[in-house]
């Protein structure tokens, strides 16, 4: 939709479409969303988000979230161009974005199923460990368009796991009546990520002589870093031990 519109329209008015398309569901969701316990106005501390740091556990989360967060939306953004680069038509890389989100609905489905059964912490470890691999292993090397259509699959895939599981981890680990709080605190790591994530990128692009190895190097080692993160507050949690956790 939106390579049409901004044939059309230009991308000033192809981006307001986008926005005004979001602010109508995000209208339909406040009107619809309802509180499960009646609110109780309280007064906001500054403590109150710094208390939950004091848990190992929910710590290495946040910066799990956060290092994973630096890479996640780099193949995002830069997927088309850097296919097009490298001899991609444009007409089959304006798909590669839309091939990426259908496989993100069942990557954001399955593994929450899976999640229950095994482990929230368990399916997440594989997840992130599986899309740094095929980052490093997959697209960085990737000279045609079959590889770069299976890496988009697939990346569609892992990192809707990421987005789905992140809170429901938060969540296992956290007390109920602190949740508000610390759900604010995990999204603000994971916001900071990326927010700065993407124009470290474009800078790297810059920097490599508008090629793409230091963005894709960058985006594989910011997951594994995630990825060993997620492991260290499993660890906490657990060790090693074969567990549903």
């Amino acid at each position: 939709m939106v390579p049409r519109l901004i044939e059309q329209v230009g991308f000033g008015w192809a981006m307001r479409a986008c926005a005004f398309m979001i602010l109508g569901m995000l209208i339909i969701a406040n009107l619809t969303i309802k509180s499960r316990l009646p609110p109780k106005p309280s007064k906001v501390a500054l403590i109150d988000f710094v208390r939950p740091f004091r848990q190992p556990e929910y710590t290495l989360l946040c910066f799990a979230s956060f290092f994973f967060f630096f890479g996640t939306f780099l193949p995002f953004n830069y997927i088309i161009l850097q296919a097009q680069k490298l001899g991609m038509s444009a007409n089959l890389s304006s798909y590669l974005l839309s091939m990426l989100n259908a496989a993100s609905i069942f990557g954001r489905i399955l593994p929450g199923i899976v999640a229950d059964r095994i482990g929230r912490f368990n399916v997440m470890i594989v997840t992130t460990a599986f899309s740094a691999i095929i980052v490093l292993a997959l697209w960085l090397p990737a000279k045609g368009n079959a590889p770069i259509i299976v890496f988009s699959i697939l990346y569609g895939f892992s990192s809707g796991a990421f987005v789905s599981l992140g809170p429901a981890l938060m969540a296992q680990i956290s007390p109920i009546q602190e949740m508000g709080v610390r759900t604010g605190t995990f999204f603000l790591f994971v916001a900071i990520a990326g927010l700065t994530g993407n124009p470290i990128g474009g800078a790297l692009v810059g920097e490599d002589d508008g090629d793409y190895l230091y963005l894709q190097i960058f985006c594989g080692v910011a997951m594994v870093m995630g990825t060993i993160f997620f492991t260290a507050s499993r660890w906490v949690q657990a060790g090693f031990k074969a567990k549903v956790i």
